[in-house]
């Protein structure tokens, strides 16, 4: 089965506390780096990649996220009640995203380089991986503080440990995901049980890639889309 999915969760559901300031009166997602907000840059990446169903979570001013999605064909999964971490937003938008493996993609990053939604569905085999995760060198990732968050085996396999940074986007499929029984959980859950099962996969986006998670991240950000556009 190495046909990729054709249905896209979005990310969008955050606090942005680390943000501070810039998110007291806004979402994180409607941050805007180099003119344009965040969602919109991941957004754009969706559309380029050939994602043809796009499903957005919202929770912290839900109202902003609606209303800037409103009329783009993009469906919200509103989680206004309470916030359900990465885990518990994509199994609520399982209804609005159909059957079958899926794109995730975080809304607090820029990319360059190789679109990763096309990156990704080329090397997805479903028959071999119930998760194939886009990652990036820990030297090459902008913008990130960690010493990283996975380890990548010749045959790409990936375990928990250092050397690789997880981008944000990702192919899963989320059939175990109806097994947790909490309401609010993270994907890490369901990663920790597919790498167990050798079924956990990445694939190095060969690219610029800056996590934009902190206001002084935002400079960083439009350097990298800027060094990338001349």
């Amino acid at each position: 089965m190495r046909s990729a999915p054709d249905a896209l969760m979005l990310f969008a559901a955050g606090l942005g506390t680390r943000m501070k300031e810039l998110t007291r009166n806004r979402p994180k997602p409607l941050i805007e780096v180099a003119g344009k907000p965040l969602l919109d840059h991941a957004l754009d990446l969706a559309r380029a990649g050939g994602v043809s169903r796009i499903v957005a979570n919202a929770h912290y001013r839900a109202d902003q996220i609606t209303a800037h999605l409103a009329g783009r064909d993009v469906l919200v999964s509103d989680e206004s009640d309470v916030v359900l971490e990465t885990g518990g937003g994509l199994r609520k938008a399982l209804p609005l995203l159909g059957p079958g493996p899926v794109f995730t993609l975080n809304t607090d990053a820029v990319w360059t380089g190789p679109n990763v939604i096309s990156t990704l569905k080329a090397a997805w085999d479903g028959d071999r991986m119930s998760a194939l995760l886009a990652i990036v060198p820990r030297e090459a990732a902008v913008g990130y503080i960690g010493k990283g968050d996975f380890s990548l085996a010749p045959d790409g396999r990936i375990s928990r440990g250092v050397g690789y940074v997880y981008t944000g986007a990702q192919i899963l499929n989320p059939a175990e995901i109806e097994t947790i029984p909490d309401p609010v959980f993270s994907l890490n859950l369901i990663w920790n049980r597919m790498i167990a099962e050798g079924r956990a996969y990445g694939v190095v986006h060969h690219g610029g890639w800056c996590d934009v998670g902190r206001p002084e991240c935002i400079p960083l950000a439009e350097g990298l889309l800027s060094d990338a556009a001349r």
